[in-house]
């Protein structure tokens, strides 16, 4: 007789999906067989344009208690601020005292999270968002993830040679992904951090930063291990990049952690690069 076979417990299911989709899979089975090869050949419908509902705020504005920012308003604050600071403990400043970004007033429970490590760094290291702990500490990457992200850059001789921050500041409600608008208003303080440190090359952990960074669509197992230049958005600085996977990701799925491991290497390598002769 065929023994049953054991099926996997929840945990284990729930880590297959998470991989999945960390992968931009977003259908397993679907009701009816769809030719997607077929589909590619006919360019979709432009999408109705969704105006986003201006509030009005003045500059300084408080916690909005309905719908959404102005998000172009907000924006033009963050720039602005940025703009005005001329060292990283001003812009800290100006961070904190930002208040144009909803996160602040919906998932944050003390202060912004800005960044750690040195402020001369020759890489800079930055992830989607902070999480609970994060969020008490005031720092980036000091949970779980923080420390396997610690130890990997230990082991890749990278210590202290790295500045780790995120694309948001403040923590999203329930840890969930910062949304693109979110990412959009804290941007113009990042672009600042990239200016004052000035570092050769940058590190994107998880899909969610490879994706505002680069202003890409696919999936961070697709983006990962390549070289990408970023752009500031005035241009004025351009800066090699590389996507990688999110340590989170690597708790719950260690087999992936070569993978992440072989993207190290390569920066790591690059990073050493003796600078050609001018």
């Amino acid at each position: 007789m065929t023994p049953a076979r054991q099926l996997p417990d929840d945990a284990a299911l729930e880590s297959l999906l998470a991989f999945w989709a960390d992968g931009g899979v977003d259908a397993m089975l679907l009701d009816a067989p769809f030719d997607r090869i077929e589909a590619g050949r006919i360019l979709p419908p432009a999408p109705a344009a969704r105006p986003i509902a201006a509030l009005a705020p003045g500059p300084g504005t408080g916690p909005v208690a309905r719908g959404q920012p102005d998000v172009s308003a907000a924006i033009a604050q963050a720039q602005a601020l940025a703009a005005e600071a001329q060292d990283m403990e001003a812009l800290a400043a100006a961070i904190a005292a930002f208040e144009g970004c909803p996160l602040r007033f919906e998932g944050a429970a003390t202060k912004a999270v800005c960044w750690r490590g040195s402020l001369e760094a020759p890489l800079m290291v930055v992830g989607e968002g902070p999480g609970a702990e994060e969020d008490v500490q005031g720092l980036p990457f000091v949970g779980r993830a923080g420390k396997l992200l610690d130890k990997m850059l230990a082991a890749a001789g990278l210590a202290d040679r790295v500045l780790i921050t995120n694309t948001v500041f403040w923590r999203p409600p329930g840890n969930r992904t910062p949304a693109p608008h979110e990412q959009m208003i804290c941007a113009p303080f990042l672009e600042r951090a990239i200016t004052l440190v000035r570092p050769k090359m940058l590190l994107l952990v998880g899909g969610a930063s490879a994706k505002s960074m680069l202003k890409k669509d696919e999936g961070i197992l697709s983006l990962r291990g390549r070289w990408f230049e970023w752009k500031s958005s005035d241009g004025a600085v351009e800066l090699p990049a590389m996507p990688t996977l999110h340590p989170a990701f690597l708790l719950r799925q260690p087999g992936a952690k070569k993978r992440a491991w072989s993207d190290l290497l390569t920066l790591t390598e690059r990073l050493d690069r003796p600078e050609r002769p001018a």
